[in-house]
């Protein structure tokens, strides 16, 4: 099930691409279905707590498109949502 979950969620966010809100909350959502999907195929073929590199564990690189997905919002809310706001403002001033 994870194929066609995760082709939906890109094919979502491909929809979405003209509305920077909804862009960056889907594409957010189709990273962490990445990562859940990652650390669930990890789990069920024994791998997740195999030492990789260091102390890093299979599991660990889950973390990778959590982290993606989570940059991806604070992009939007830091920059692209102030820059939505201000521009709201001055038309409706």
């Amino acid at each position: 099930m994870i194929a066609p979950t995760l082709l939906i969620a890109i094919f979502i966010s491909w929809r979405t691409r003209n509305v920077p809100s909804e862009f960056a909350h889907n594409l957010a959502i189709t990273f962490w279905i990445t990562a859940n999907s990652y650390w669930m195929i990890s789990e069920f073929y024994g791998f997740d707590e195999v030492p990789i590199y260091a102390h890093l564990e299979g599991k660990h690189f889950a973390l990778i498109p959590f982290a993606i997905g989570i940059s991806i919002l604070l992009h939007y809310y830091l920059f692209v949502r102030r820059k939505e706001v201000n521009q709201h403002e001055v038309v409706t001033m």
